[in-house]
């Protein structure tokens, strides 16, 4: 697995890197992402800690702004989970609040009450700060779905399962109250 995983990640780290802010235009309209995340190191260069797709047709460069520029971690759970890593590690109360998913009308109508709409919008911001400092991406175009979610899918478990995709003793996920993200070394729970 450990040469797939090195072949991958020098594959990737020869494409283009965006950066926030980034040209919409140049992203491909289906596709799929992954992220790097400064002072991460595999293969000789930058370590892949997240991948990522989108389902919608011609969404990918809408996924990418839910995760750099669209401040609600209900949209982006790669936001709400940098989120509950920076509240964790700060041993920050608001961690509960920040638990409550309010997309749907009847969650609004019953949990709004309990967020602190201030606490929230600078969490979010934290968030923001810490992914547009942080983070850069490749991405390839695939413009089938089922080839996007399943190229997406290997392309996890491959990392996933690499003995040589360690994160490094400062890598913010270590402080994630989220024991599958602390084990993978990835922003990410599912395909593992």
């Amino acid at each position: 697995m450990s040469q797939i995983c090195d072949e991958l990640h020098r594959w990737f780290n020869n494409r283009q890197r965006f950066r926030f802010p980034f040209d919409s235009a140049a992203i491909p309209r289906n596709g799929i992402y992954v992220l790097f995340e400064a002072g991460e190191r595999a293969h000789g260069g930058d370590r892949i800690v997240r991948a990522g797709t989108h389902t919608g047709e011609n969404q990918l460069c809408s996924r990418l702004k839910q995760h750099f520029v669209l401040e609600n971690k209900d949209r982006s759970i790669f936001r709400k989970n940098i989120g509950r890593a920076l509240l964790a590690r700060n041993h920050d109360p608001y961690a509960d609040q920040w638990e409550s998913d309010l997309t749907s009308s009847l969650a609004k109508d019953q949990k709004a009450h309990l967020i602190n709409p201030a606490r929230q919008r600078q969490v979010e911001r934290d968030v923001s700060k810490r992914i547009q400092d942080f983070f850069s991406f490749a991405v390839i175009e695939v413009a089938n779905k089922a080839d996007r979610l399943s190229l997406e899918s290997r392309i996890i478990s491959t990392i996933s399962l690499c003995s040589e995709c360690q994160p490094s003793t400062g890598w913010l996920g270590l402080s994630s109250p989220k024991n599958k993200i602390c084990e993978s070394g990835l922003w990410l729970v599912n395909e593992l």
